[in-house]
């Protein structure tokens, strides 16, 4: 599913330079990223879509046999904590973010259900009118994930919503 960002030139493309790029950024903002988070952050990225923590440490104990739970679930709260990667709640999974340099920003996810592919959507109008909609309500918000599911333009393509997979 192409990537359907307004701003493509703030996107880091490849999952070499993407994890070069947070490399980087792990150095200008003093972080330590580890072989155990860069390790977790290389898979994310070259899998090019959402991934679950267990698929993601059974990918990791390939290269780290040892690898368990705790040490997953550490190296993915540490790649949220610092804007490098997204978790999508409703299917419980992370997604590499395609702008490692914004430690944060509004974010919402365009979900296939058919393939599982997510695309970032990044619309300032978007963001900003849930900002300014929760404002004049009185509530003070701190973070947004949108999250849209339905079929990407490839798999509308392929055929009728009937075949969806919810799993």
């Amino acid at each position: 599913m192409p990537n359907a960002c307004t701003h493509p030139e703030h996107h880091v493309h490849g999952s070499r330079a993407f994890v070069a790029e947070v490399e980087r950024q792990c150095e200008l903002r003093g972080l330590r990223l580890t072989a155990i988070r860069a390790n977790a952050l290389q898979l994310l990225a070259d899998a090019g879509r959402p991934i679950k923590a267990y698929d993601l440490l059974d990918l990791m104990k390939q290269t780290h046999g040892a690898a368990a739970p705790p040490t997953v679930y550490r190296a993915l709260d540490f790649l949220l904590e610092h804007g490098f990667i997204h978790k999508l709640s409703s299917i419980n999974a992370f997604v590499a973010c395609h702008h490692p340099g914004s430690a944060s920003h509004a974010v919402p996810f365009l979900i296939c259900d058919r393939c599982h592919s997510a695309a970032e959507l990044e619309d300032e109008q978007v963001a900003g009118l849930l900002d300014a909609r929760a404002r004049a309500l009185g509530f003070m918000p701190r973070a947004q994930t949108v999250e849209v599911h339905g079929l990407c333009a490839n798999c509308a393509a392929a055929g009728p919503e009937s075949a969806v997979n919810h799993s």
